[in-house]
């Protein structure tokens, strides 16, 4: 109860006086404000503490479990009580000792300062962390002398520890708020890694976030895209869930066949439950994200079911248990691969380990855990603690026991992982004090350009230092932070190897780590691995096998992406996988539809048989004209020639050696040049030769005229030079024609594919089919008027016999060219150009042997009718 004073001092001084007095002193001897401050309350925690001018706080697992009591709060509740000895968690909180020690013989490192430490127990549980980080960070005094301030055993500065993700979390939450740096050896939670929840955590072994991404890479390496997952009830396991969900489809294409959440403690309806997934699943992958603890009562289930031919990958949480590497186990876990912390050496800790030694004359928590261990080790006990603290009665210890006289993992530093993470989490904390000790005056980091000192250092100063440490260790990692608080990635592959002797060997087989210039690497040594299979290869999980060429996959509805059917791609179509895909136009897709192939083309060739004999009669029908031409040059002066105009007879053999040659250029793969001349070529020389064929037969008409009464004038009309002008004028409209076509619509190179769908047939364009039917209607006006007139002047005497040949190589050039236009059209592809071809080379020949046959006959077999008077006397019979 609080004393108003109202009296004025200037009135009153003496009464104020003794009141004042009176005040103070019973304020002072009332029970709520006494001569000194205390906490608000005190844990029993197992401890280790050592002074020091600067302390760092540890949280680490001695113990498995723990039990707390029921809480009526009719009288004062009991302090939790915590059992099951954890030896590595022993040697972890032992590593931190000797690093402090170990830092304080250092002469280069914190000179002149010295490291204490207080380590605390958290027994695995939340609730016995959470009072631990309290006590680190408020100092666990019963009393502080009353002063200026609370003087007694300052708080720590910075955490080593908690080794759980979900403690980790929950902690980092509060002390985070205060700034209080924490450096977690064994929290992997990917959510640790936001720096707006989590400003001043930071942590020596990689994020989930990478572990979840190098057993992806696992996966991909052995292409398992099909396998289960298991996850721990709690924040290490849920959040590699949504990370394993989301990232393996991305990466690699796999899928998973289940997940199933682990339960706490010994469920065995939902353990059989998830058992039974497992044998009922297609799926011969499990990974185990999962601490050990949830991991071995799933383990006892698969023991019970029998439940063999699994691959697991387990996580670094139970890589290395040893409790899984027993006899009974080792026939279902044999060639597990495990993503695991990375192994270091820590010299001399072996020797450090030896010289531990608990102090029997102190019975305070405070200071247990030395003896804790060794009442656990050497099956002893010291003087009785509170009740219910010691679990079992045993022989005294006396302390003096020696270590090397037992078997225990402690003393085994040859596997050192979370020890060598608590190793550098410790370095890491005092790197960034001695920076921060090396501060210069007046060039700090600091506001005014500060810097911070032992006095007066506050945690958050040493949250910036510890953000920019940067060392190596003695095995020679290297040891930073990036902006998120994680450490350079990397983890060590291991693998479970079954020995013929029935033992377990925790082997080495490669590592995976992410650098700056190559990304996240694999590397496995594939000669090392144990399968636990017949077959002594990597197993096969798939929940679809890939599809055969010439198939693609279709998803089943419901299913993940990984099941999927495979259908058959059609023609012209190759596979990828999710789709088929058309092959590019001058490409046809191979015979099991797994590439394409260039697609067959097809031309009239110099190549193939029907090439070569069209081309032989082409030639031959070339030597042939040439041949008669030469004959009747010879013989020009010879009656049978000089009766049925050499000269015409002359350009009517040179016009047809043209239309002989320009079925050669029907021939070969079509270019440009010979789709432009082909067509001009065949219209102008068979314009030449009925021209020519035309002209010879009005000239016969004319002579016939000529010879009887008052016909005279006929023939003036038909001179050599009329002649020769109408032939001329005749084929330069058939020019024009063609000069027209090429420059208005060009016949160009085509590939055809509508004939065949695997096949390209290269044909010449026509451009212009309203050109091409001009062209050929030329012809024709110019062969039917030719034939007309021939047939008109067939009943002329012998002597003018010429008008029988004409009509008679007529009929055969029109029947040619009446059955060409059918044939053409209905021939795809090469056909089409060797039924021009023959076209052209049939009437050329048919020409040539009806118009100079006969006479070729005379002037070589019968020369003696190739005399005027046998002509005209033949003529003179007749009549």
């Amino acid at each position: 109860k609080y004393i108003t004073v109202t009296l004025s001092i200037k009135l009153f001084p003496l009464v104020y006086f003794i009141l004042l007095y009176s005040y103070f002193s019973s304020t002072l001897s009332s029970p709520l404000y006494s001569s000194s401050c205390q906490l608000q309350g005190q844990f029993h925690l197992n401890g280790m503490h050592k002074a020091g001018d600067v302390v760092l706080g540890g949280m680490f697992e001695i113990h498995f479990f723990s039990v707390f009591p029921d809480l009526s709060f009719t009288s004062e509740p009991q302090q939790p009580t915590c059992y099951g000895f954890d030896i590595p968690g022993f040697r972890a909180a032992m590593t931190m000792t000797f690093a402090i020690d170990e830092i304080n013989r250092n002469a280069n490192l914190l000179p002149n300062v010295t490291l204490g430490y207080s380590l605390y127990d958290n027994c695995v549980k939340l609730q016995i962390g959470f009072r631990a980080a309290m006590s680190l960070i408020s100092g666990q005094e019963q009393q502080f002398i009353l002063d200026e301030t609370c003087v007694g055993t300052p708080p720590v500065i910075g955490i080593v520890g908690d080794s759980s993700s979900t403690s980790s979390i929950a902690i980092s939450s509060v002390i985070g708020s205060y700034r209080v740096p924490m450096v977690s050896y064994f929290a992997t939670c990917s959510c640790l890694s936001d720096r707006q929840k989590f400003p001043s955590f930071f942590r020596t072994i990689p994020s989930d976030a990478f572990q979840v991404s190098a057993m992806i890479q696992i996966l991909n390496h052995y292409d398992w895209t099909w396998a289960g997952l298991l996850v721990s009830d709690d924040d290490y396991g849920l959040h590699a869930a949504r990370s394993f969900q989301s990232d393996f489809v991305q990466s690699g294409g796999g899928c998973l066949a289940y997940v199933e959440i682990l339960p706490w403690g010994n469920d065995p309806a939902e353990l059989r439950r998830i058992v039974d997934v497992m044998k009922k699943s297609t799926a011969h992958v499990v990974i185990g994200f999962a601490h050990e603890s949830h991991m071995i009562n799933l383990m006892e289930e698969v023991l019970r079911q029998n439940v063999t031919g699994l691959q697991w990958l387990a996580s670094e949480a139970w890589t290395a248990a040893a409790v899984f590497q027993t006899p009974h186990f080792i026939p279902y876990l044999a060639g597990t691969l495990g993503i695991a912390i990375r192994r270091g050496e820590i010299p001399g800790l072996r020797e450090f380990l030896l010289r531990i030694r608990p102090d029997p004359h102190n019975n305070s928590y405070r200071n247990s855990i030395v003896k804790l261990f060794w009442e656990y080790t050497f099956q002893c006990r010291f003087a009785q603690p509170p009740a219910g603290w010691v679990e079992t009665e045993a022989v005294s210890c006396t302390g003096q026991e020696d270590l090397e006289d037992v078997e225990n993992d402690l003393l085994d530093t040859s596997n050192l992982r979370p020890e060598y993470n608590v190793y550098k989490a410790v370095y890491a904390l005092a790197y960034a004090l001695d920076d921060m000790l090396q501060c210069e005056h007046g060039r700090g980091p600091f506001s005014g350009h500060s810097c911070a000192t032992l006095q007066t250092l506050e945690p958050w100063q040493l949250v910036y230092y510890l953000q920019k440490v940067n060392f190596s260790t003695t095995f020679g990692d290297q040891v930073s932070f990036d902006q998120n608080g994680d450490a350079l990635p990397i983890y060590d592959v291991m693998n479970w190897l079954w020995l013929p002797d029935g033992r377990t060997k925790l082997q080495n087989v490669g590592e995976v780590k992410r650098s700056a210039f190559k990304g996240e690497e694999l590397t496995i040594d594939e000669k090392k691995i144990f399968w636990n299979s017949q077959s002594k290869k990597p197993p096969r999980s798939v929940c679809s096998e890939s599809c055969s060429p010439g198939t693609r996959m279709a998803r089943k509805k419901g299913e993940p992406v990984c099941c999927f059917d495979c259908i058959p791609c059609s023609d012209g179509k190759i596979n990828n996988q999710t789709e088929c895909t058309r092959c590019p136009e001058d490409f046809w897709s191979s015979p099991q539809r797994d590439h394409c192939v260039p697609k067959k083309t097809e031309f009239l060739s110099y190549h193939e048989p029907l090439g070569i004999c069209l081309t032989a009669t082409s030639l031959l029908g070339t030597c042939m004209c040439a041949v008669v031409l030469g004959i009747f040059i010879c013989h020009r002066s010879t009656p049978i020639v000089r009766a049925n105009n050499s000269e015409l007879s002359f350009q009517l053999l040179l016009s047809l050696k043209l239309c002989f040659l320009c079925s050669l250029l029907f021939i070969g793969r079509p270019r440009l040049w010979t789709c432009q001349l082909r067509h001009a070529a065949f219209g102008i020389s068979f314009v030449l030769c009925v021209s020519c064929i035309l002209v010879k037969t009005m000239v016969v008409l004319a002579v016939f005229k000529a010879s009887k009464p008052g016909g005279g004038d006929s023939l003036k009309w038909f001179g050599a030079m009329q002649q020769r002008g109408t032939v001329i004028v005749l084929t330069s409209v058939q020019t024009a024609i063609c000069t027209a076509w090429i420059v208005s619509a060009s016949p160009t190179p085509y590939k055809n594919t509508q004939y065949y769908i695997d096949k390209i047939v290269f044909e010449c364009a026509v451009g212009s089919t309203v050109g091409f039917a001009v062209l050929l209607g030329y012809i024709g006006s110019l062969a039917s008027l030719s034939f007309l007139i021939a047939f008109i002047s067939r009943n002329l005497p012998d002597s003018f016999n010429e008008a029988k040949l004409i009509t008679f190589s007529m009929l055969i050039f029109c029947a040619v060219w009446v059955a060409f236009v059918p044939a053409y059209v209905s021939s795809p592809g090469k056909y089409a150009d060797a039924v021009e071809v023959f076209a052209i080379l049939a009437s050329s020949f048919g020409l040539l042997l009806a118009l100079f046959g006969p006479k070729c006959y005379i002037i070589l077999l019968r020369p003696e009718r190739n005399t005027k008077k046998a002509i005209m006397g033949r003529a003179t019979s007749k009549s």
